[in-house]
């Protein structure tokens, strides 16, 4: 059993990594400050490839697989949260989507412009009043003369109000089900599609250079082929496509709770009281241990949901325990990071405040840890059967 990364992984890893401080460690806490989308970094990240790095060269992807996809996140989201979940947002849930379901008409229109970076693809699931339950959507598209006709609202959509923002994968009721459920369909909506606005970027707590905004459809009429796979499929597509991008929040949390254990090793070692270093203290140093430690555990977990997955096998479980773990820690230590800097912690003129800030959200997108222990626990159930 090997735990060490591939050459070709730690190349991409070490790219990723350089990038990140080269590039965007410098202008992080000025686009957080003013909530400013990193257009130039896009592009960028574009250019080396990594807004497609676990799709087919044949689409103009990478040819990467889960795991180098993962440590791309990883090494973005140490640095900086907005722009790692810009990737991943438009990673797993705009471009996923189309490659996995997607006819080939649909992957030849939409893939090259998504893999390169020259366009940005969303994901509307969530509404204002159906989150973890996804099946209460009311978002509906009634099939008239050819066209899908959608009326609704979307929210917490990211990605889906940028300059280069080129589509939403949309999830919508498109009739009666079995068993008097809701037949639920995924339909692509171009940008400019009539009848389709979005409201003004949301105020956040963090990831505050990242674009999200509520989405409205009024009439707004799609062509019949911009259907994504079969009619009804939709609640299996968006779960499969879930279950793939816990990959990617938990390789955000695990990235982001690694930089704050390093800022805090740092300022440990550079602080003193009482005389002596603050690292000295057990009070500290054990936090410090427990946060090295929970480190491993957890990049562990999320390097084998990303193999399972690269090998075909069974990961959905594995992927569930890995987000789990990753982003509950990466709360916790950027909640230990603060502690240890004591008052500079909460100051903006130093970083771990805004890691603090942009932890936050990482236990509630792509399923809340609730919704991660029930996946969790029914796996098990059924493993007992």
């Amino acid at each position: 059993m090997d735990f060490d990364l591939s050459e070709e992984h730690q190349l991409i890893r070490d790219t990723v990594r350089d990038f990140a401080e080269q590039e965007i460690a410098p202008v992080a806490e000025e686009l957080d400050r003013e909530a400013r989308f990193p257009y130039e970094i896009v592009a960028e990240l574009g250019e080396l490839g990594l807004m497609g790095v676990p799709f087919p060269e044949e689409y103009g992807g990478a040819g990467g697989d889960a795991l180098a996809y993962a440590l791309t996140i990883e090494e973005l989201a140490r640095v900086d949260s907005s722009v790692a979940i810009t990737v991943a947002a438009h990673t797993s849930l705009g471009t996923n989507p189309i490659y996995l379901f997607g006819s080939d008409e649909q992957k030849q229109e939409w893939l090259p412009r998504l893999t390169s970076g020259r366009a940005l693809g969303a994901f509307g699931l969530t509404e204002p009043e159906a989150g973890s339950d996804a099946g209460a959507i009311r978002t509906s598209a009634r099939l008239e003369g050819g066209w899908w006709v959608v009326n609704g609202t979307k929210a917490f959509i990211t990605n889906s109000g940028t300059d280069i923002t080129a589509l939403v994968n949309l999830a919508v009721v498109t009739g009666p089900g079995e068993g008097g459920r809701k037949e639920i369909s995924n339909l692509i909506v171009p940008q400019d599609t009539p009848g389709y606005t979005r409201g003004a970027p949301y105020h956040k707590m963090g990831w505050r250079a990242s674009d999200t905004h509520e989405l409205h459809f009024e009439d707004a009429r799609v062509p019949e082929a911009n259907l994504l796979g079969r009619r009804g499929k939709g609640l299996a597509q968006f779960l499969t496509i879930l279950d793939a991008g816990r990959i990617g929040v938990g390789a955000m949390g695990l990235g982001l709770a690694q930089r704050v254990y390093e800022m805090s090793l740092r300022y440990a070692r550079e602080r003193s009281a009482f005389g002596h270093p603050i690292g000295s203290y057990q009070a500290v140093s054990f936090r410090l241990a427990d946060m090295a430690t929970r480190l491993e555990g957890a990049r562990l977990l999320l390097h084998r949901a990303a193999t399972l997955k690269d090998q075909d096998r069974p990961y959905e479980t594995v992927a569930a325990m890995a987000k789990l773990t990753a982003t509950e820690l990466a709360v916790w230590a950027a909640d230990q990071a603060v502690q240890i800097h004591g008052g500079y912690g909460y100051m903006d003129e130093f970083p771990v405040s805004r890691f603090y800030r942009d932890a936050r959200v990482l236990t509630i997108g792509e399923g809340t840890s609730e919704m991660m222990r029930l996946v969790i626990a029914r796996a098990i159930e059924a493993a007992g059967e």
